[in-house]
C-alpha cells in the first residue's frame, strides 16, 4: 500500500497500465542525476535541491512527472526506499520506468550520510494531505483496509515504525493505486532481499481486482487530515 517517496510512501510499464515517463519527467530526472553529480556539498538543502526538479521545491510532488508528494511520510521510511532505491531492491523491474529514474538518482547519493542528510531537509517540509482524485466505494474500501491492512498500517493509515509499515493517509490517491498495481504484479517487492516490499508484494495478491484496489485507496484517503 513510499508507497512514498514515495513510501512513502507503500505506500506500484508492458504489463503495467502505466504510462512512460514524458520527455518532461526524463528531462527532470536527467537534470536531477546532473545536480547531484555536480554537488560539491552534503548539505540536505543542497542535495534536495536534485529532487526539486521532480518532486517540487516543497517536496509537494508532481503528478504530471509520476512524482509523488513527500510530505506526510516518516523520514525513516524515506530513508529506508532511498537505501533501497541505491542497493537496486526497488526500481530494478523492467516494466517500472520511473522507478528505474529514482534508482539512477539515488545512486548519485555519494553515501549513507548524504542519504540521511537529504531526508531531514525533507522532513522540515510542512505536510499537506493530498487532494483526493478518485471515486470508489469507501464502505467497501474500509472493509477490505480494516481485515488486510490495519493490522500493520494502523486503523487510521496513520503507520506503524515498529512493524516498519508507512503512514498512508495523506499521501496522493493516484500514487498508492499505482503502489498497489505494481505490488500485485510483482514490479515492486519481488525480490526476498527487499523484506518489507516482499511483504507488500505476497498481500498485494490478496486484492481480488483493481476495482478493489481502488475502494480500499479510495477509503484510506477519506482518513487524511
Amino acid at each position: 500500500m513510499k508507497l512514498p517517496l514515495l513510501l512513502l510512501s507503500f505506500a506500484l510499464v508492458a504489463c503495467s497500465n502505466d504510462p512512460a515517463p514524458s520527455a518532461n519527467s526524463e528531462q527532470a530526472a536527467s537534470a536531477a542525476v546532473a545536480a547531484l553529480q555536480n554537488s560539491n556539498s552534503a548539505s540536505g538543502k543542497t542535495l534536495y535541491a536534485a529532487c526539486a526538479a521532480c518532486h517540487g521545491a516543497s517536496g509537494e510532488g508532481n503528478k504530471a512527472l509520476g512524482a509523488p508528494s513527500l510530505t506526510h511520510q516518516q523520514s525513516w521510511y524515506l530513508e529506508r526506499q532511498l537505501l533501497g532505491f541505491r542497493a537496486g531492491l526497488r526500481g530494478s523491474h523492467p516494466d517500472d520506468a520511473f522507478g528505474a529514474q529514482m534508482q539512477a538518482i539515488a545512486k548519485t547519493l555519494p553515501d549513507d550520510a548524504a542519504v540521511k542528510s537529504v531526508v531531514a531537509y525533507i522532513d522540515g517540509f510542512k505536510a499537506k494531505p493530498a487532494a483526493a482524485t478518485l471515486e470508489g466505494n469507501a464502505k467497501r474500501g474500509a472493509d477490505y483496509y480494516s481485515n488486510l491492512c490495519g493490522a500493520c498500517h494502523g486503523p487510521a493509515a496513520e503507520g506503524n515504525d515498529k512493524l516498519q509499515a508507512p503512514a498512508l493517509a495523506g499521501i496522493e490517491d493516484w500514487y498508492l493505486l499505482q503502489q498497489f498495481d505494481h505490488f500485485g504484479k510483482g514490479i515492486r517487492g519481488n525480490n526476498e532481499a527487499d523484506r518489507y516490499g516482499y511483504q507488500m508484494y505476497m498481500m498485494g495478491k490478496t486484492l481480488p481486482d483493481a476495482e478493489v484496489a481502488k475502494d480500499v485507496v479510495v477509503y484510506i484517503q477519506s482518513l487524511a487530515d
